[in-house]
Parts: C-alpha cells; sequence; structure tokens
C-alpha cells in the first residue's frame, strides 16, 4: 500500500444523480495519463492552478466523436502544490455514475492504478503534507455528524493536535539530549544525575498530557456518537419520556402495561453529542413470548449503552422489582428520572442512589407528560458524557481512542520517568522512558508508525480520498 511510483485514478465524490462528478488522478504520470483521454489544451503543458475546458474520450481516439465520454473541466495541480504533493489532474463531469465511470475506466485504460480507499490522503502523509493526525482528521471531517463534530476534526486538520505534540516532542527530545550529554561527559559537568530543571519539565510535559486526556471521553462522545436507552418498568412512562427528549410523537404511548415490544430510536443532538435514544420494552418477567423479545432487546441496549436513562413511577413508591433492577443496573453508568412528579413523590431520589451507588450519574424529578425536568435531564445526560459545564472550556479534546492509548503510554512513562529522575537514578535510565514517551507520541503524528497500523486507519476513508 506504501508503494508511491504509479499513478492513481478514482472517482473523488459520491456516486448518484448530482450536477458534477470529479475523477482524480494523482501520481508522476498524471498528465502524461489525462492528455490521453482529455481533448482540449494539452495538460503537459499547462501552468498549475488552471482550469481547461475540453472533451473525454476513449484512449488515443480524441477525434472520434464516437468516442467521446462528456464534456469536462480538467484541473491542473503540478507537484509540489496539490493535494498529495505530486502532479495530480482533476476531472469534472456531468454527475451522474455512467459518466464518471466511463471516464475513470478510460484512464486506467490509459495507464493509471485504480486507487485504494484513502490513498491520496495516505499519499499526502508520506509526502510530508499533513502529519497522520491531520490525515485521521480527514475522514472525522467526512464522517462529522454534528456542528461539534466537525469543529473538532476541522481544528485538529488545521494541526491544531499537531503544533501541541510538535512542541512537546521538541522539549523531549532537547531533554534526552541534555540528559545523554551529561551521561557522556559525567566528569566535566559532575555527575549523571538528571539535572531538576529536566525533571520540572518531564513533570510538566506529563501534566500537560493528562489536561489533554481528561477530555477523552467526551471527546470520543462528541466523534462517534453515544447509544442512551430509556429502560425501567413496564408503564412508568419510558414512551411519553422519549417523545418528549426528541420532539416528537415516535414512540406508541398507552395506559396498558407491555404496549412497547420493540426498541424504537432516534437520534438527537445533546451538547455537540449525536446522541442516539432509545425507548424500550419494560424490564418485567413475562409469559408472552414476543414481549420476552423486547425485554431481551432492552437488556441488551443497557449492555451496548454508553449510559442508561433510568426511569420510575415515582408516584407508585419504590418496591422489591425496583430493588431488583437497581441490582441490574449497578454495574452500569445510569441516570434516574422520577417521572410523573406531577401526581405526588414516594419515591426517594437519595434512596435510589444509594442502591446505584457509584453507577448513578444524576437524579432528576420530571413530569413526561408537562414536559417538565425535559431541559435537565437533557442537561444531566451532556454531563454524564463528558461534556464540560458552561463557561469552562476543554482545550483541543482528543477524540480519538488511538491517540487516547498513545498519549496514555506516553504519559505513564513521563511519570516512570521523574519518579525515577527524583530518586537520583543515573541518566541512562531515566532516557529509556523519555524516549518511550517519543515514541508514543510519535504514533499520533506518524513520526513513529508501522505500516499495518497505517492500513487499519486509511482503510476507514473511502475511495477517491
Amino acid at each position: 500500500m506504501l508503494t508511491l511510483d504509479d499513478t492513481i485514478a478514482a472517482v473523488a465524490t459520491a456516486t448518484g444523480a448530482a450536477g458534477l462528478a470529479v475523477v482524480r488522478v494523482s501520481g508522476e504520470r498524471a498528465f502524461e495519463i489525462a492528455d490521453r483521454v482529455f481533448g482540449g489544451a494539452t495538460l503537459a503543458e499547462a501552468p498549475s492552478h488552471t482550469l481547461h475546458h475540453g472533451w473525454a474520450f476513449a484512449p488515443g481516439r480524441a477525434h472520434d466523436r464516437e468516442a467521446r465520454i462528456d464534456e469536462v473541466v480538467a484541473s491542473v495541480f503540478r507537484a509540489p502544490r496539490s493535494y498529495t504533493r505530486e502532479h495530480v489532474v482533476e476531472l469534472a463531469c456531468h454527475g451522474g455514475e455512467l459518466s464518471s465511470r466511463r471516464l475513470l475506466a478510460a484512464l486506467v485504460e490509459a495507464g493509471a492504478r485504480l486507487a485504494r480507499p484513502g490513498e491520496f490522503t495516505l499519499r499526502a502523509f508520506l509526502n510530508g503534507r499533513i502529519d497522520l493526525s491531520q490525515a485521521e482528521a480527514i475522514a472525522d471531517v467526512i464522517h462529522a455528524a454534528t456542528e461539534r463534530a466537525h469543529a473538532l476534526a476541522v481544528s485538529q486538520l488545521e494541526g491544531g493536535l499537531s503544533a501541541t505534540l510538535r512542541e512537546v516532542t521538541e522539549r523531549l527530545t532537547d531533554a534526552v539530549a541534555e540528559v545523554e550529554a551529561r551521561v557522556d561527559f559525567a566528569e566535566d559537568v559532575g555527575g549523571v544525575e538528571v539535572p531538576p530543571h529536566v525533571v520540572v519539565m518531564i513533570d510538566e510535559v506529563a501534566g500537560q498530557l493528562d489536561a489533554m486526556l481528561e477530555s477523552v471521553a467526551y471527546g470520543r462522545a462528541v466523534r462517534d456518537g453515544a447509544r442512551v436507552p430509556i429502560v425501567g418498568r413496564p408503564n412508568v412512562g419510558k414512551s411519553s419520556l422519549f417523545n418528549a427528549l426528541v420532539g416528537d410523537r415516535r414512540a406508541i404511548v398507552a395506559p396498558r402495561p407491555g404496549t412497547t415490544r420493540d426498541r424504537v430510536s432516534e437520534a438527537i443532538e445533546i451538547e455537540g453529542v449525536r446522541v442516539t435514544l432509545s425507548d424500550t420494552a419494560g424490564l418485567r418477567a413475562t409469559s408472552d413470548p414476543v414481549e420476552a423479545i423486547g425485554v431481551e432487546v432492552a437488556e441488551q441496549a443497557i449492555e451496548s449503552g454508553a449510559l442508561a436513562i433510568w426511569v420510575l413511577d415515582a408516584s407508585r413508591g419504590f418496591d422489591d422489582q425496583d430493588a431488583a433492577l437497581a441490582a441490574r443496573l449497578a454495574s452500569r453508568r445510569v441516570l434516574v428520572v422520577l417521572n410523573k412528579v406531577d401526581r405526588g413523590q414516594r419515591v426517594a431520589g437519595e434512596e435510589v442512589a444509594a442502591r446505584l451507588g457509584d453507577a448513578c450519574t444524576a437524579v432528576v424529578r420530571a413530569s413526561a407528560l408537562r414536559r417538565e425536568g425535559i431541559g435537565e435531564i437533557r442537561t444531566h445526560v451532556g454531563r454524564a458524557l463528558g461534556a464540560p459545564d458552561r463557561g469552562r472550556h476543554l482545550e483541543g479534546p482528543i477524540t480519538n481512542a488511538r491517540h487516547a492509548q498513545a498519549l496514555e503510554r506516553a504519559g505513564r512513562a513521563l511519570r516512570r520517568g521523574g519518579t525515577v529522575a527524583r530518586a537520583g537514578a543515573p541518566g541512562e535510565i531515566v532516557v529509556v522512558d523519555l524516549r518511550e514517551a517519543l515514541t508514543a507520541i510519535g504514533e499520533v503524528t506518524g513520526l513513529a508508525v508501522g505500516e499495518d497500523v497505517l492500513d487499519r486507519i486509511f482503510q476507514r476513508f473511502c475511495i477517491g480520498k
């Protein structure tokens, strides 16, 4: 996958009816290959960043009207001033699958190779136009489902994370050089111990990484979304609460217990996170085989959800069935909603929270029927997913699990290095931890990453990007 010595081509736009489609060609022979199918100006002689109108033909048949594919506009980008830092030609034809597919086939016949998923962006990374974190941000921009997710991806694409890690890398590299120099010239500098200012710097960088990692849960929720099932016993108002949160009558509401048999889901946005709410069947023992399937689906939703909203009928009281359900939910993260408080409250929020222990994120009094407490529920869902409190700013949330794992390893290595340095260990031991931290950080930016990792990353991209 890492070859750069051939010329690749792919349709760069989505399939289907559209005003335009773009077929991209990149590589050393891009102009030569494009000229074989383009009837117009000679692209090999055209200046960079220019547009040229003409017709696309089957290779070598520019004067054969029957070989015409479509009317096109060719965009010329000369290396290194292109997306891939290679010669690039982009041929814009009319939208729809047929024109772009025939144009791509002509380019392959003329000598191009079909690009693999993400191969244009891979070349941009390998040619040094962007680092690996920026390359991954491109996929995040494409897949962003909320404004916040898009903003975070654009910030990373602009190089916000890259700049921070570049500064960290420079500080650690300087520290390694100084410590190794002291080891090599111990007699001249008076010992091999790590100087105090380097120890301070190690602690500072470790603290900086810890601060970045504070936002991991929220960043991943923004990037990937979160599933939040609404659970509870039958007839406690789960469907009514679901409809109130969604803002539409999506779930059937009826006074007879067991009305909801299957999971009904809807996506809403809370604090920049795409939250998929699920109205589930009431959790209870049942002999009805259809309802039993619904209960099983609800159990699965609890296991896979980032958070469960547990709805209780506050007017009915807390009994043994509720206690059993509390024990079932105690291993998950739970937002408790005491519903139907407009009918009176016979359930103490403190008792429910005590039953759940650390699993309880908050207790909210609500009336789904009167739309009371809905805003507070949304606020607590956002907080449970890691959203910062109003007025608190998170500095560049880490949205990528791979980045988080690498930076966690870097932080652990730095804390080890700081500990042994303060204990008076010789510099050559401390340097081992500093170099481990540098390697882990390099996995984020791409300075230290294997081909297998690159394969996994770029398989997430669409073909043509």
